[in-house]
């Protein structure tokens, strides 16, 4: 059985973010509020969780699970390294509508899908969401809907969609134009936007001072 919280109360928030990190820390799911799109998530160093996630969005490996942190400071532990280009972006445009996809940290012990060595960070603008993530560490995270269905722009529609596949909704309200993150690959030599989302690929390049590739 699923349980919503609504966290414009203040009490029902304390309880929902505290049965939200009971789920994550035991392996099950949640949907929570971020700054685009609300989320479907779970611990992302559980690779039992990140498979219950991916069949609840009844999707593959093919298209990997992004992470989301509570901290600029996160990422040097999950990353091979930060070049100048990350930490400038994420100066500029963390937290917000901005995901990096970086080389992951060999050392790491998950299974996020088929990355090829890479993982997809971002730190969300939303109050609800930070405070979960710096409680329970990196989440997995992707939107809360279906593949191939709307995502959720609230956590009545994505409960609609994912019912009780998923334990804890955190409902932070409405999250209005539902507005996906821009990704920038920064991989390779050139920086490439994968998709351009809240973020404009003019403010990337301004920000980087130089030519950024487009798909």
């Amino acid at each position: 059985m699923a349980f919503t919280y609504d966290c414009s109360d203040p009490d029902a928030r304390v309880e929902g973010l505290a049965a939200a990190a009971r789920t994550v820390r035991a392996g099950r799911l949640v949907v929570l509020p971020t700054d685009t799109v609300y989320g479907i998530g779970c611990d992302a160093f559980s690779s039992t969780a990140v498979h219950g996630l991916l069949a609840a969005k009844r999707r593959g490996p093919d298209m990997p699970v992004p992470v989301l942190v509570g901290s600029w400071s996160t990422i040097d532990g999950l990353v091979l390294g930060v070049p100048k280009t990350a930490r400038d972006l994420i100066e500029a445009f963390w937290p917000g509508g901005l995901s990096l996809v970086l080389p992951h940290a060999p050392s790491l012990d998950w299974d996020l899908g088929s990355t090829k060595g890479t993982v997809m960070l971002r730190m969300p603008l939303h109050p609800v969401a930070l405070e979960l993530l710096r409680d329970v560490g990196p989440m997995a995270v992707s939107s809360a809907n279906v593949s191939g269905s709307p995502p959720a722009a609230s956590a009545a529609e994505a409960h609609a969609q994912l019912g009780d596949s998923v334990a804890v909704y955190l409902d932070g309200g409405p999250s209005g134009e539902p507005i996906a993150s821009t990704v920038v690959d920064l991989t390779g030599d050139q920086p490439r936007v994968l998709r351009e989302g809240a973020v404009s690929t003019a403010a990337v390049a301004e920000v980087l001072g130089r030519e950024v590739l487009t798909v």
